[in-house]
């Protein structure tokens, strides 16, 4: 919709430890470029191109100014420093926001997204107040409880992704709460101050880089 501002909350704050690797993952090489550059790449080139607001780890500030020198990257990008939790670096992120707008929130680990997600997301947040991007479990699920385990019903299970997008007011206003344990994603954030949480249809290939097999999928993602 003409007018209205477009955002786009990167948050890069996991360690490289289930890689086996001393380097954050967001910043291991994916095609010759760092995992970051692919995610910032996909939102940028988008048909909505937000303003993209990038939260690291202070610690990794300069060393992402490294890369993005050797690599001569030069998408705009605001560089904002994180906090304890993703909570708090989201929060941190919000802050960078001066006018009202629409914001996705995005986990820097999943350069696969598709620009059709996520154009679908930003609409629906735009239109009904937010959209979590989820996709339904084709696994048989089953609950660990006190007393052994139980079986749920799949075809009521989705797995949720990023990117979480939101009206700015509804987001900023759900990341005024105390930070509690059971946030885990900014739709537990929202969901505690009251917003019903909206899905949309998800990809299969917005997968969170977690482990290094996860890389090579990546890879042919991407090709």
């Amino acid at each position: 919709m003409p007018g209205v501002k477009y955002y786009a909350i990167i948050v890069g704050g996991g360690s490289g430890s289930r890689m086996q690797s001393d380097i954050p993952k967001q910043f291991l090489l994916l095609n010759n470029r760092p995992v970051l550059m692919h995610t910032i790449e996909a939102f940028h080139s988008s048909a909505v191109s937000p303003a993209i607001i990038l939260v690291l780890s202070k610690d990794f500030h300069q060393y992402w100014k490294d890369l993005c020198s050797v690599h001569k990257f030069t998408i705009p990008h605001l560089l904002i420093s994180g906090g304890q939790q993703r909570f708090h670096s989201v929060k941190n992120g919000l802050q960078a926001i001066t006018e009202p707008g629409i914001v996705a929130v995005h986990d820097a680990v999943r350069p696969c997204i598709s620009q059709k997600v996520i154009a679908s997301a930003y609409k629906q947040a735009e239109e009904v107040g937010n959209a979590v991007v989820a996709v339904k479990s084709r696994d048989s699920v089953r609950q660990v409880t006190d007393t052994g385990t139980v079986s749920l019903n799949r075809e009521e299970i989705y797995l949720i992704q990023t990117p979480q997008v939101f009206r700015s007011e509804i987001l900023s206003k759900a990341y005024e709460q105390e930070y509690r344990s059971e946030f885990t994603d900014d739709a537990s954030v929202v969901e505690r101050s009251g917003v019903e949480i909206r899905l949309i249809e998800g990809d299969t290939k917005n997968l969170k880089i977690t482990y290094p097999e996860d890389i090579q999928v990546a890879q042919a993602y991407l090709s």
